[in-house]
């Protein structure tokens, strides 16, 4: 048939059927990050949730995805992006972790970005937990801080739990500003909403420069308005997107660990990110989803578009930075 896996190319549908094989993200050739010097874009997955506070399950979360995103194809609809044409894409596998120990799990994570870093590939992470963004940045932005368009219900920027716990899924971009890797006037956080524990709780982050579009504002500035705002906010510099999918209302993405309702559509989501093309992006994740709560699979099915459509802007990105040498 021509296919060719060394080839970083998907299994095609006519030469394997999409319910066949083993499942990788979007059909990808499964690398081993010590092998994966000629990849651009890695995507991982990060099978964690003990950052979670209430509702866990999001450990699972990376297998459901590989398993929906047999769903995936080869171009994009709106953009005529062909992501796989522009760069080498492939499944580095999942990061090991500790189910019983957060720090060293923190540890374990960061040593496997370390890893895919220092090959210059750019990551898209499947979560697990929003926590798992932090040592991700640990990895990534070791040497500079990045700019962030954040989407999701809710802050993260608390600071402890329970009066002790530092690292939770509430905390991981509080932990990021304090240890220098995320600027904090270059980020943007869109459809936060939901009651607070108090009053005060969103006060940290205005008070370090963050952007913070709650829903009401979202729905008074229009996707168009956001996207320059987000845009705005970010500037020209490295920027990472990371995409909970508590920032959609549970109708369109109910398996998640903290459902607020009243988020944002998952076409207008697909819409705000599509907008962020051109921007110098270094990576992704998609996160929170939790199978237990969504056994149909859409929730995984929203997070395989969604990683798609950051795909899209990484590879294009990629694609266009000079080559050394």
């Amino acid at each position: 048939m021509g296919y060719k896996p060394e080839s970083y190319q998907p299994i095609p549908g006519d030469v394997l059927p999409r319910f066949a094989g083993i499942a990788t993200f979007m059909r990808l050739p499964w690398v081993a990050p010590r092998d994966a010097s000629e990849v651009d874009i890695g995507l991982i997955g990060v099978p964690w949730d003990g950052g979670t506070t209430n509702r866990a399950g999001a450990r699972h979360g990376p297998r459901q995805i590989r398993d929906l995103s047999t769903m995936a194809r080869n171009a994009h609809h709106a953009t005529g992006i062909e992501p796989f044409r522009l760069c080498n894409c492939a499944d580095l596998g999942d990061t090991p972790v500790n189910p019983v120990d957060i720090e060293d799990t923190l540890a374990r994570v960061t040593e496997f970005y370390d890893e895919v870093v220092a090959q210059d590939i750019v990551p898209l992470t499947a979560g697990g937990d929003h926590l798992i963004t932090l040592p991700i940045m640990r990895a990534l932005c070791r040497d500079e801080p990045v700019g962030m368009v954040h989407f999701d219900a809710h802050t993260d920027t608390l600071d402890r739990y329970f009066g002790e716990s530092k690292y939770t899924h509430g905390t991981p971009f509080r932990r990021a500003i304090e240890e220098g890797l995320l600027d904090p006037k270059r980020t943007v956080q869109i459809g936060i909403r939901g009651a607070l524990y108090s009053a005060e709780d969103k006060h940290w982050g205005l008070d370090q420069g963050i952007r913070v579009i709650e829903i009401e504002e979202c729905n008074d500035l229009g996707v168009e308005g956001v996207v320059a705002e987000a845009r705005r906010v970010v500037g020209d510099g490295k920027t990472y997107v990371s995409f909970d999918v508590d920032a959609l209302d549970p109708v369109y993405a109910p398996g998640t660990g903290t459902p607020e309702i009243g988020g944002l559509t998952t076409l207008d989501a697909l819409l705000m990110l599509r907008g962020l093309r051109g921007l110098d992006l270094v990576g992704g994740d998609v996160v929170e989803v939790s199978p237990p709560f969504d056994p149909s699979g859409n929730t995984a099915l929203v997070a395989v578009t969604t990683m798609f459509e950051i795909l899209c802007l990484l590879a294009e990105r990629s694609a266009s930075r000079p080559q050394p040498g």
